[in-house]
């Protein structure tokens, strides 16, 4: 017969092995409706359209609706300061970038959140090698023309970008730190629209995302320059690196990501870290991402832990190319 003592032992055994695998009722049954993911830029621009992608796949595996919602404004802060204070809930979501959770630090001293400290890293979607863009009657034919004719015309070109913290700016920041030079910065709401204002010669270069120019250059609407990457892209053959096209120190690649408000479960965190990697690994999503131009992450660089070693060192990076700037 067992022992008051051994029935104690035993009850609180069960309640320990009960509260090692315990869930919330909420995590446990998460989605049990539409998600909103919020993307920081105007639609048709890099971070959408990869966002679109992928979430189409998620919702199936989820068995919920993921709706985008765009929501533009200041680099991308305006919503990405909104995604931070939304519930923990795992139905507020938010595609982050090298702009919004890295850029965004030495850019904006009052920036009311932090990348690292209110957020949950998701997963790491795609990275997007950038490319040095030009209207197509832009006068120089190559690179080594297009840092010449900048230098000597620094006072008459503009240089588009999709707002203070953005991507085409950071990278843009950067080329024109090693050219020296300061033109003037034309911004837009979005990369969609900055790309548009391109097309139609309203401006004269950017840096820009290569999902959102494989389209235009294949059409020759715009010209590319070169990809600053090592290597060149599949998608575009024939552009060279930045390397090969004299200009070597010019090196950037952004990325997007999934991010959850600080504090969702992890329960929440691993569903859609999950949905998010069975989605990379389709056949026909990683087509339409690698046609885009973009880089699909190894597994290993998919987790959530690699995702904030990402957003950490990305900040050490930026923020001495961007400070100056601020």
């Amino acid at each position: 017969m067992m022992s008051v003592r051994s029935l104690a032992g035993a009850c609180l055994s069960a309640f320990a092995a009960l509260g090692a695998f315990a869930v919330p009722a909420s995590a446990q049954n998460y989605p049990t409706r539409t998600i909103t993911m919020i993307v920081p830029f105007a639609a048709g621009g890099p971070t959408d359209v990869i966002s679109r992608i992928v979430t189409a796949h998620m919702a199936q595996t989820l068995g919920q609706s993921i709706v985008i919602e765009n929501v533009v404004g200041a680099g991308g802060t305006t919503a990405t300061t909104r995604a931070a204070r939304a519930a923990n809930d795992g139905y507020t979501l938010v595609t982050g970038h090298m702009g919004t959770h890295a850029a965004s630090v030495p850019l904006y001293p009052k920036l009311a959140y932090h990348p690292e400290k209110d957020f949950e890293p998701v997963a790491l979607l795609a990275g997007t090698p950038i490319l040095i863009l030009a209207r197509k009657d832009f006068p120089p034919k190559d690179l080594k023309e297009f840092v010449a004719y900048v230098k000597a015309n620094a006072d008459k070109v503009n240089a588009a970008h999709a707002g203070i913290g953005s991507v085409s700016h950071a990278s843009c920041e950067l080329l024109n730190s090693i050219l020296d030079v300061k033109p003037v910065g034309v911004p837009f709401n979005g990369t969609g629209p900055a790309m548009n204002a391109l097309v139609a010669g309203q401006v004269d270069y950017m840096c820009d995302q290569i999902v959102n120019a494989v389209p235009q250059i294949n059409a020759g609407t715009i010209k590319a320059y070169a990809v600053a990457t090592p290597e060149r892209n599949p998608s575009l053959p024939n552009v060279p690196t930045t390397a090969e096209a004299g200009l070597p120190a010019f090196q950037a690649q952004a990325w997007n990501a999934i991010f959850a408000p600080k504090g969702t479960s992890p329960a929440i965190i691993a569903t859609l870290n999950a949905a998010a990697n069975k989605a990379l690994d389709d056949e026909n999503v990683r087509k339409r991402l690698l046609e885009l131009g973009s880089v699909i992450p190894a597994p290993a660089n998919r987790t959530p832990e690699a995702l904030a070693t990402l957003v950490k060192n990305e900040i050490a990076k930026w923020t001495p190319v961007l400070k100056p700037a601020t």
